[in-house]
C-alpha cells in the first residue's frame, strides 16, 4: 500500500500520519511514534521514510533536548544531613569548615546558625537541641555512644571515625572503624560509604606498593 503526503493542515487532529494525514483508528490504522524525537505519528514505515527529509532538522532538535533532559534530570538531591537543621540551607563543601557536628543530637550545624545563637546569649548550649556543650571528651564520647544502639547513622559513622583515628581515648581500630562505617552505610548515611571507599582505596594502594 502507498501513501501520499498531504498537507499539515490536511490532518485534523494530532493523531493523524504526519505524511499522509491518515487518523489512527485502533481496529483499522495504528499510528506509531516518531522513536527518536515523539512529535509525530506515522501510520506506516513507508510513510515514515518519505516524510524523513522534511522532518530531520525538527527531529534532531528535539531528540537532542530529550537527551539533554534525560542526563540533568539524573542528578540527586544532597542528603538531609548536608542541610543545616536551623536554617535549613545547604551546608558548604568542605562542609567541616562551615558546620561542626554536635554529639548529643548528631546534627551539623552551620556557624551562622552557632554565631547567631551566640548572639542571643545562647552560646554554651547546642543551637539546635539545646543541650548543654562539653568539651570533655569522655562526655563526648558518651553522648555519641548513646546513640548508637538508637541505630543513628551518623553516630555510628561518628563511632567510626574516632576508633580509625584513635581519637578520644580509644586505641586505634581499623577493621572496628570499617565495621560501623558499613553499619552506618546500611542505614543510608552517604558520608560512611565515602569513607569506606577512601579507607579501601588507600589500603589498595599501600598493598601493591609493599
Amino acid at each position: 500500500m502507498s501513501c501520499v503526503r498531504v498537507p499539515a493542515a490536511a490532518a485534523k487532529t494530532d493523531e493523524a500520519c504526519a505524511n499522509c494525514g491518515k487518523e489512527g483508528n485502533d481496529g483499522v490504522v495504528k499510528l506509531n511514534n516518531c522513536t527518536a524525537c515523539f512529535l509525530v505519528k506515522y501510520c506506516s514505515v513507508d510513510c515514515q521514510k518519505v516524510h524523513r527529509k522534511q522532518h530531520k532538522k525538527a527531529c534532531k532538535k528535539r531528540a537532542a533536548e530529550l537527551r539533554d533532559e534525560k542526563l540533568y534530570s539524573q542528578g540527586k538531591e544532597r542528603p538531609e544531613f548536608d542541610f543545616c537543621p536551623i536554617c535549613l540551607l545547604a551546608i558548604p563543601f568542605p562542609m567541616e569548615k562551615y558546620a561542626l557536628l554536635r554529639p548529643c543530637c548528631t546534627k551539623l550545624v552551620c556557624y551562622g546558625c552557632s554565631f547567631a545563637a551566640n548572639k542571643r546569649r545562647l552560646s554554651g548550649s547546642c543551637p539546635f537541641c539545646r543541650a548543654p556543650e562539653s568539651e570533655n571528651e569522655d562526655e563526648s564520647l558518651r553522648r555519641v555512644r548513646k546513640r548508637v544502639p538508637a541505630k543513628d547513622p551518623e553516630s555510628i559513622c561518628n563511632m567510626g571515625d574516632l576508633y580509625h583515628t584513635g581519637s578520644h581515648g580509644l586505641e586505634k581500630d581499623s577493621p572496628r572503624a570499617i565495621e560501623l562505617w558499613s553499619e552506618a552505610a546500611e542505614l543510608g548515611s552517604t558520608k560512611a560509604l565515602s569513607k569506606m571507599g577512601t579507607a579501601y582505596y588507600y589500603a589498595w594502594h599501600w598493598f601493591i606498593r609493599s
